[in-house]
Order: C-alpha cells, then sequence, then structure tokens
C-alpha cells in the first residue's frame, strides 16, 4: 500500500505562515532543495488542501517567466507533470487536470492509497492535513524547521491536542534548517 506522506515548513515557533499569511521565510538552498526533489521522486501523486492548491496552481505554471531560483526552475516541469489531488469540500473542479476529492474523504483517500503506484505527498498547509490526520490517513510526516521565529500565523498542527509519532530521522540541510521525520505511531 502507498503511503501517505506531508512535507511542510514550519518556523522554530511551530508556524507555517505568518500572522499576515505570509510565507517568504523558507529557503530551498541546494540542499534542502535536493532533498525536496527526492521526496518528489518517491511520489507520483501531490495532494493539496484548497488554499495551498490556489497558490501552487497559479504558481508553478508560470515560475520559469517569474523566477530564476534554480529549485523553482527544476520544480516548475515536476509539478506540471505530476497528477494532483485538490481536498476541499467547496470546490468542483480544479486546473491543469487536477482531481477533486473530500466529499467523503476518508474512502477517497484510502482509495488513492490502495493503488498500485509510488507514494502520495501532501505539501503544505495545515486544513487538509489536520483532516486527514484526525482520519489516521497520514503515515509520515516530514516537517521542515527553518531559522525563523514568526511570534504569530497559522500553527502546522491547529487544534491538535495530541498527537504521538515516532521520529525515525533529522538531518540539517544548509547548515540552516533541520528535517524531522516521523511515523504515525499505530
Amino acid at each position: 500500500m502507498r503511503k501517505l506522506v506531508y512535507w511542510v515548513h514550519q518556523s522554530v515557533d511551530g508556524f507555517i505562515e505568518g500572522p499576515n499569511g505570509e510565507f517568504d521565510w523558507p529557503a530551498m538552498l541546494p540542499e534542502l532543495s535536493a532533498y525536496s526533489f527526492e521526496l518528489c521522486d518517491r511520489a507520483d501523486t501531490f495532494l493539496y488542501g484548497r488554499k495551498v492548491w490556489g497558490l501552487m496552481s497559479w504558481y508553478w505554471p508560470r515560475a520559469e517567466q517569474i523566477s530564476q531560483d534554480p529549485h523553482d526552475l527544476g520544480f516548475a516541469p515536476v509539478w506540471r507533470r505530476t497528477p494532483k489531488v485538490v481536498i476541499s469540500r467547496t470546490l468542483e473542479d480544479a486546473e491543469y487536470g487536477a482531481r477533486v476529492i473530500g466529499r467523503d474523504l476518508a474512502t477517497e483517500v484510502a482509495e488513492l492509497k490502495s493503488r498500485p503506484g509510488k507514494d502520495l505527498l501532501l505539501t503544505g498547509g495545515s486544513g487538509a492535513a489536520a483532516a486527514l490526520t484526525d482520519l489516521g490517513l497520514i503515515d509520515e510526516y516530514q516537517v521542515v524547521v527553518h531559522p525563523v521565529v514568526l511570534g504569530g500565523g497559522t500553527p502546522v498542527f491547529p487544534g491538535k491536542d495530541r498527537l504521538d509519532l515516532r521520529l525515525v530521522e533529522t538531518r540539517g540541510f544548509d547548515g540552516r534548517s533541520v528535517l524531522l521525520r516521523y511515523e504515525r505511531s499505530r
């Protein structure tokens, strides 16, 4: 069975975006960028919540016209060719061939996980991750902690009282960020 991996960037104080929604602080330097491509190679489907989908579907189709960052230039074609799933109860359809799910999230994600193929990669956001965590569907949590304190914003795990995880790896990147890779405790 395929794994569902949650990949998220967070500040030292546990936020995935700042008090005003800012997400200008994660630095995809060479080592972290290379690791993100390794992670993408493990997956054959990208999952996004509605809010993150809005950002991704605006940026990645036109990244080469906006940015000269080596990570962005390398990831844009990966994003375009990889099948995408959007988790939303409000969207009816999505551009770029993305499939929308969310009416019966437990059944729909269990069906995705049961298909043959590589892992499923849920990127960023907190709403979809919280819903999937509550359903016990996320198998692995990959949290990259960046050296910034935001002082408020959206927490990586909103409304969670307790979530028991097992640490399986730590890894530093570029002398700045740290990966905390956890598996769900069974």
